[in-house]
This record gives structure tokens, sequence and C-alpha cells, in this order.
């Protein structure tokens, strides 16, 4: 095995991204050998009163100090070639990779976390905090939350299971955390096992039960374990296994079940961390209408005279006006399009657009264009965002394993297993039109995939 380096930082704060470390020691254990290295650190930053009176480091203690740049290349050696040990391993390991990285300075160690290690060793215990640990272990730490300090509790604690287990069980117990999938300290891994490799959603939960990210996936358990593999390299993915303190799940039917469940989901609960899928309440397309000088003109329809599946000249959709016109004004740019034809620019009637006067409007403004070009070039533009017509007369299903899910005008119903179930859902279920149910259902349409579809007979009333 290789040489052991208990380490343990202080910092200005939790987010590596933002915060900078002011304090690191590492004690390297080698051959029964203890050495010993610590450093303070100026992070040219500010220092929060709550951290000052946590760990006892003032601003005056750090104005001297060499930068992190200045002492990285001595930091590098001493833990190179070396397990990475401390507490909560995540945070050090991830403040650490993230200075080393703007020095220029690859920094991959493996890593033990003794939260792991102590729930390894100690499965009976509720709590594993290194407070916890100390007081279960009777160890000393005579300079709490400073860097030395609490880098000799982690020896101790190590040096305490040794003799409680023996060296080979310690050793043993360490190598089966870096053989394993680096789970997030408050994560069991009896937890993990329990998770099925099978279609669903899956749940990431913070403090208080606050709802973090919501994400689907043909198999679950490994969609979620390649988060976790992935905060080693990924700074993203680092911070929200910092902040998880329980996973859930749902099974479906299949990966149009997990689809749909998961933007249900995130409109309702509002995960901090997911911004696709949310709930829009403004909605616009545009509709081209023919002007009496028989050229196309958009129209901007906002969600309340929207009737996607009804009408067959919608382009879009929007969330938002700026993010339609803006559009629009890309395709008129790329396709030299007119911006008075389009409505883009008011000009008097025979003056030039601005476009023209750049020489990227052929003149339809000035009546030097060609109408039916004109109109070719806006409809041949737009057609990557025509949304489809609803192709059927009727309400369909598409059947998923033991489920249908039922759709009418592109609006999702609900599923159902039994035919009473969906002769419910063709009398009372009721839905809005939604752009992301639309994107699912439309992609699932031009391949089932080899899911079988039929029609249901008419609905009674269609709220869609």
């Amino acid at each position: 095995m290789l040489p052991l380096a208990f380490v343990d930082i202080e910092t200005t704060g939790s987010n590596f991204d933002r915060d900078q470390i002011t304090e690191v020691a590492v004690v390297t254990l080698i051959n029964g050998e203890i050495q010993y290295y610590e450093t303070l650190i100026n992070p040219n930053s500010y220092l929060p009163v709550y951290i000052q009176t946590l760990t006892g480091i003032t601003p005056e203690m750090l104005h001297d100090k060499p930068v992190f740049a200045d002492i990285a290349p001595e930091l590098h050696e001493q833990l190179s070639q070396k397990i990475f040990i401390a507490h909560n391993a995540r945070f050090d390991y991830g403040f650490l990779k993230s200075a080393f990285h703007q020095v220029g300075l690859e920094f991959r160690p493996k890593v033990v976390c003794t939260v792991k290690l102590s729930r390894l060793l100690f499965p009976s215990e509720k709590k594993h905090n290194l407070d916890s640990i100390i007081k279960r272990c009777g160890l000393i730490n005579a300079s709490r939350h400073r860097a030395m300090g609490d880098a000799l509790t982690l020896l101790q604690f190590w040096q305490h299971c040794e003799r409680k287990f023996g060296t080979q069980r310690v050793i043993e117990a360490a190598q089966s955390i870096l053989g394993r999938p680096s789970l997030p300290p408050h994560i069991d891994a009896q937890l993990i096992n329990s998770i099925p490799d099978s279609p669903g959603v899956y749940i990431f939960y913070g403090e208080n039960n606050e709802c973090l990210y919501i994400g689907k996936s043909k198999t679950i358990k490994t969609r979620v374990l390649s988060h976790f593999q992935s905060a080693t390299t990924n700074r993203k993915e680092a911070k929200l296994s910092m902040q998880i303190r329980h996973i859930d799940w749902i099974e479906t039917s299949g990966e149009l079940g997990a689809l749909l469940l998961e933007s249900d989901l995130i409109k309702k609960r509002l995960p901090l961390l997911n911004i696709r899928l949310r709930k829009t309440s403004t909605l616009f397309a545009w509709q081209l209408n023919k002007t009496s000088s028989g050229y196309l003109s958009p129209n901007l329809i906002s969600k309340n005279d929207l009737a996607p599946g009804f009408q067959d000249n919608l382009y879009g959709l929007f969330k938002s006006k700026r993010e339609a016109t803006n559009s629009l004004k890309d395709l008129a740019e790329k396709n030299s399009l007119c911006d008075a034809i389009l409505g883009l620019e008011s000009v008097k009637a025979g003056q030039p657009c601005f476009a023209y006067q750049l020489k990227r409007c052929a003149g339809d403004c000035v009546g030097k264009g060609n109408q039916n070009s004109h109109n070719l070039k806006l409809t041949t533009a737009l057609q990557h965002l025509k949304i489809s017509k609803w192709p059927y007369e009727n309400p369909v299903a598409i059947k998923e394993g033991d489920v249908c899910h039922v759709f009418d005008k592109w609006c999702y119903l609900g599923s159902a297993r039994t035919d009473e179930e969906i002769h419910d859902l063709l009398n009372t279920g009721t839905a809005q039109f939604d752009q992301d149910i639309y994107k699912i259902v439309r992609r699932c349409l031009v391949s089932t995939g080899g899911l079988k579809l039929f029609q249901l007979r008419p609905r009674v009333e269609s709220s869609c």
C-alpha cells in the first residue's frame, strides 16, 4: 500500500469555485515514520467573521503569508505518490484539486474518506462526523478546526482502528473504499445497492429534505453512480455530491414513462439544480399570414391564442417575446430576408430597410425583390421550427410494458393499466399544452422504438 497522507485544510468558505484555502496540513505515515507539513496561506480575499470565530485564524495572521501559487509545488510534492486521507474528503480534495488546477498542476490522488472508513468499520454507530469519532474513540484534539489539529486526529483515528481491528483489516477496508465508486459521505452503500438498474426517475435531496436535482435514465442505478464517478473530475458534479443527503427513485415501465415523469416532477417540485423542463407561464410562436401585397408576414401569438395540434402554420415555440424576436432576426440575417417585410423594422412605404443598405436584403422593401422567392426563403428558414399538426383524428395510447400513455393534441392525459383507467382519462383527463411534452411525444411518434400505438375513441371534451 502507498504511504498515507492525512490531510486537512481551512478555507474562507465552502465553495471551491469562489472561496480560497487559508491553511493546509499534511501528516504523512511512511513505514511507521511520521512526517509533518503545515502552512498558513494568504487567500487575498475577505475572511468572514464566522470563519475567524470557528478557526481562530485572523486576517492579521495571513497578510504576510505566501499565496497558494508560492507553496503549490512543495505541497504537490508532499501529496504525490500517497493515498490522500481526509474527513469528508470531497471537500478537501475538491479545494486542492481546484487550487492546483489554477496554477497548472494536475492533482488526481487515490482518496480515502474517513467518514466512509468509520461507517465501514463501525456499522452500528449512527454518527460519523469528526466530533463524534473523537468522543467515541477517546482521541485528543488540542486545536479543533485548525488544519494540523484535525489532520493529527485523522492519524489517531487510523491508529485506533489498527489497534482495535488489526492493520490488515484497516488496510482491507481502505482498499475496499478505493476499489468502488466514490459515494457522497452522507450516502450509505446499502442505499445505492438497493437502487434498481431499470428505467425510472431518481431524486437527490439535500439538507432539510430540499429537492436538489431530478433526473431520468433507462438504468437508474448506473446513472446515479455516474454522477458520483464524475465528481472526481467535474466541478458541477462534485458540488452536487457534497450536498446530497438522501436519494429516492421511482421505477417506470420504460424510457418514455421516465421522460414523462421527469418532466412532471421537475415542474411540480422545482429542484434547485434543474433549469431545463421547468414550467413556463408564457409561450409564443410565429404564425405566417399573407399580406395584401402577397408577402408572408410572421405574426407573434401568445399562449392564450395557441392551439397546437389544430393550427397548421405555427413556428416556435419560445418562452418569451425577446427569444422569439431574436430567433427571427437571426434567421433574417442568415437567409437575406427583408426586416421590413418581416415586421422587424418599421419603415415608410418605399423606403429601404437597414439590411438593404448593408446589401443583406434583396430589396423587397423597395419593390426590387421577388415576392415568391422571399416567401420560399422564409418558409424554408422556418421549417425546422414548424410545430407539427396532430397527425391523428382521435387521442392515442402508446403501450410501454403493462402501461398505456395517453395523449391528445400533443397533451399528455396520463398513464393507465386497464381499459377502465383509459376510459376515465378520456372523459376526465385534463392537460394544458406543454412544450417539453410536445417534444417528447413528437420524438416518440417519429421513432416508437418498438412500442405499440393505437388510436382511441374521441374524447367527450378536450381541454387542450
